[in-house]
């Protein structure tokens, strides 16, 4: 078993040193905090001793974790998983930048080989939908289209949306919404089109033409309990069911897959999320060395530089500027190391914090930054942004029983709580087989609670490729039997078959501290454009800065965490644009 990978042996350090003094310290070893220690050093701002990394957990990646389970010699994700090749920061960093006189040919801008997959959306025709207790192939709306004719569910939709797949409903609310504007239609008209079929509809809009758009697009609907609003203040749940109806937008909450996508967040975010991720001609690709090599390929690359250092184990308390290094260190910061139970203190010029809302909330809100009674404005937009729960669950299974159904890869979608697993990969040397249960998000997360509480774990079985000594190192990783079971009925219930037990799991709730949340959502009414940038530097004489994918406009994804190191990089540590990135690439707000 290649159980290891070496470029996942970065050295981290759980120890401390008293009094360590550097210029930037950064409180959090995911990818925007990676990313700033490696864009500070490589670019020759500072030296490696002078940019130092604090993280309280004993591996890197944040929300990203890549995994091998007993039995199989490939990774499965716990975390974020994979990437669109529109991303161009993640996309270069892991592929490389084209050559100016060949664009086929890229240089590698890391070191660590990382390899770019396709990551395997399956085929439509075989993969399940199964809503209000019904059994659909994916692809059973574009069949009775091409047909002429549409597929009536057991949704009670308005006349003129029946037969519409969720994508396609989605795409025809948004196109509604922007064309009931006439400045939008104006400006934009050629580049949303609908097609003559009544069903589908493209954007070729930019994320500059979206940004454009997004602060000033008014929703235009006479009658409607929104009319004349700012579509950037209504809530997402409000648009839709003004659209469609409650019942559309149970149809949408439910095909859709995700309730995330669903809620009440802000309108004008949600447009370009939705049309750009969430529909047909989008390319994902993953790293055969599992997703979370590109946290390690970018510590190793910090990790050149003499004096770097990513202290692991290491907790931030509080930070204050009245200390007696004042006249050399604006900062001293605590800092709890875990293993010996012990403070100690780092005297820093600047911070950077690579946090999202909840660990942010966790440090000590009373010390002069987060004080609400002096800052009340930070303490706003902290609060900007709707945590959004996600449990995963991966599954070991001796077989890949989704193969007796034609099922190769790709995903299946209910209403059930579970709503949706992952056919993830099976090992060609013993059949052993990995599946994604990828639920929790919004209101299902108590449905599991319950479960993921109890105190009874799922029990390993031995299985005839894996030891049991092997096997359980993984114990304390595993989900609840309740869980576990409740799970296999919902497998079953989806698919129509009886499903095996699995011999193994590994269970992941991002909902616990210090993440709070899988990923990220920005409330209706606040200015995104506005919040943005604040977070970046948000006191004017401080040097202190929140960046991350929680206040980003690539929300759940590790672009959004990088395009905001970037930005605060260049407009606060005055770096130059990275020499691999192309020049035209567009990083947002």
């Amino acid at each position: 078993m290649n159980q290891k990978n070496v470029n996942k042996d970065t050295p981290l350090y759980p120890g401390m040193q008293p009094d360590l003094k550097v210029e930037v310290a950064i409180i959090g070893a995911g990818t925007s905090g990676l990313y700033t220690a490696f864009r500070l050093v490589t670019d020759n701002k500072y030296k490696g001793h002078e940019v130092q990394i604090f993280d309280m957990s004993n591996r890197l990646g944040g929300r990203l974790e890549s995994v091998i389970m007993p039995g199989m010699n490939f990774w499965g994700e716990l975390g974020g998983m994979r990437y669109l090749t529109s991303q161009e920061i993640v996309t270069t960093l892991i592929e490389g930048y084209p050559l100016k006189e060949d664009p086929s040919k890229r240089t590698p801008v890391l070191k660590d080989k990382m390899t770019p997959v396709l990551f395997p959306m399956g085929n439509p025709e075989k993969l399940f939908m199964y809503i209000r207790k019904e059994r659909f192939k994916q692809n059973a709306w574009t069949e009775e289209q091409d047909q002429g004719n549409k597929l009536i569910t057991r949704y009670f939709l308005n006349k003129n949306d029946e037969g519409l797949s969720s994508d396609q409903l989605f795409n025809k609310i948004i196109y509604n919404v922007l064309m009931s504007d006439p400045w939008v239609v104006e400006n934009y008209k050629e580049l949303i089109i609908e097609d003559p079929n009544g069903y589908d509809y493209t954007f070729k809009l930019t994320s500059r033409d979206w940004d454009a758009i997004k602060p000033r697009m008014v929703y235009n609907f006479p009658g409607s309990p929104y009319d004349k609003r700012l579509v950037n203040d209504i809530g997402f749940w409000n648009l839709i069911k003004d659209q469609v109806s409650q019942e559309g937008y149970e149809f949408l909450a439910n095909a859709g897959g995700y309730y995330s996508n669903t809620i009440n967040w802000n309108s004008a975010e949600a447009f370009p999320y939705m049309v750009g991720d969430f529909s047909a001609n989008t390319t994902y690709k993953t790293i055969e060395e599992g997703y979370d090599s590109i946290a390690y390929a970018i510590a190793n690359a910090y990790m050149e530089y003499e004096g770097a250092r990513i202290w692991s184990e290491n907790k931030l308390i509080t930070f204050t500027k009245d200390h007696h290094l004042i006249h050399t260190h604006k900062y001293e910061l605590t800092f709890l190391n875990i293993q010996s139970n012990t403070t100690w203190k780092v005297y820093a010029n600047s911070i950077v914090l690579g946090m999202p809302r909840k660990s942010l909330e966790l440090l000590d809100q009373n010390n002069f930054f987060f004080d609400v009674n002096r800052h009340q404005k930070l303490n706003e937009n902290i609060r900007s942004i709707i945590m959004e729960p996600a449990f995963k669950i991966l599954m070991g299974f001796e077989r890949p029983w989704w193969k007796d159904l034609g099922i190769d890869s790709g995903h299946s979608i209910t209403d059930l709580p579970m709503r949706q697993c992952y056919y993830f990969g099976t090992d060609p040397e013993n059949n052993n087989s990995m599946l994604l249960g990828s639920y929790g998000d919004m209101e299902t997360e108590t449905f599991w609670k319950a479960l993921s509480d109890d105190k009874v774990l799922f029990k390993v079985r031995a299985n005839k490729s894996t030891s049991m000594e092997e096997l359980h190192k993984f114990d304390d990783v595993q989900a609840t039997e309740f869980m576990v079971n409740e799970l296999i009925n919902q497998l079953k219930e989806v698919h129509g078959i009886d499903i095996p037990q699995p011999y193994v799991t590994y269970f992941r709730d991002w909902t616990d501290d210090p993440y709070g949340a899988g990923y990220h959502a920005w409330k209706a009414g606040f200015s995104v454009k506005d919040v943005m940038p604040y977070m970046r530097k948000p006191l004017i004489d401080e040097q202190i800065h929140i960046i991350g994918e929680a206040y980003s406009d690539q929300q759940g994804w590790v672009e959004g965490a990088f395009c905001e190191a970037e930005k605060m990089l260049q407009t606060h540590y005055k770096l130059d644009w990275p020499y691999w990135l192309d020049p035209d690439y567009y990083l947002g707000w």
